[in-house]
């Protein structure tokens, strides 16, 4: 069951049970500085990115001293906030070892199509010494499948890279153009690194229609960016 903590974020307490996790998946009414004043009562530290749709991952063995440019950061140390980004795009948070390794992604299409979660989950296995099957993920919100028109390009795209072709949906009024699952994507990608379904759950709700949320494609440029994070507290 989703817990929504006043109006601010949402978070799932079946995901989150070790001891210390904090996570959620902020509302438009989340910013910065209210996370940052949080986080700093809890005595964690923020980290971010400068997103860029891209497949490339940090792991964080300290605070970093600067910007950071990528779509995913993992860690293992307590003390660290890692926040992603989203407006449409779905955020996924990872917990792996009983919550001693942590992750953080952002999966627009194209971070999707390369097959970032994939690829997090593989440096959480190889890396940090997390088994596949004990990793649990959550998925929050983000542009609903009926909502999400895209082109024969991102189609090809998809299909040049193995992914099922039921991930998108013809729209026949509009030749060319189709509906696609952002969310089934990320989910069919974390069961082929080897979740288990019963670790992976997922926040419902569509960006693009629930006003508490933004959008890009409802609000184009004046969308501000909803705040997914997860953190270990010292």
């Amino acid at each position: 069951m989703c817990v929504t903590h006043e109006g601010l974020y949402c978070s799932l307490p079946d995901f989150g049970y070790e001891s210390g996790i904090w996570h959620g998946f902020g509302t438009r009414e989340l910013s910065l500085s209210v996370l940052e004043g949080e986080s700093s009562r809890r005595g964690l530290r923020t980290v971010s990115l400068v997103q860029e749709h891209s497949d490339t991952v940090h792991r964080l063995a300290d605070h970093p001293p600067g910007p950071l440019t990528g779509d995913a950061l993992v860690t293992n140390l307590p003390g660290i906030l890692l926040v992603i980004r989203t407006a449409d795009c779905l955020p996924v948070l990872i917990s792996g070892s009983k919550g001693a390794v942590l992750a953080a992604v952002h999966c627009g299409w194209r971070g999707t199509n390369l097959g970032i979660v994939h690829k997090v989950v593989r440096i959480l296995r190889d890396e940090f010494g997390c088994g596949a099957s004990g990793l649990r993920a959550v998925l929050g919100p983000c542009i609903a499948s009926s909502c999400y028109e895209v082109g024969g390009d991102v189609r090809r795209a998809f299909a040049g890279r193995g992914h099922p072709p039921d991930l998108f949906r013809p729209i026949q009024e509009v030749p060319g153009k189709y509906l696609f699952d952002l969310r089934a994507a990320n989910q069919y990608q974390l069961c082929e690194a080897g979740l288990e379904d019963d670790n992976i759950f997922s926040i419902s709700g569509c960006t693009h229609c629930e006003k508490n949320l933004y959008s890009y494609r409802r609000e184009a440029h004046k969308a501000g960016r909803l705040l997914n994070f997860i953190g270990r507290c010292p």
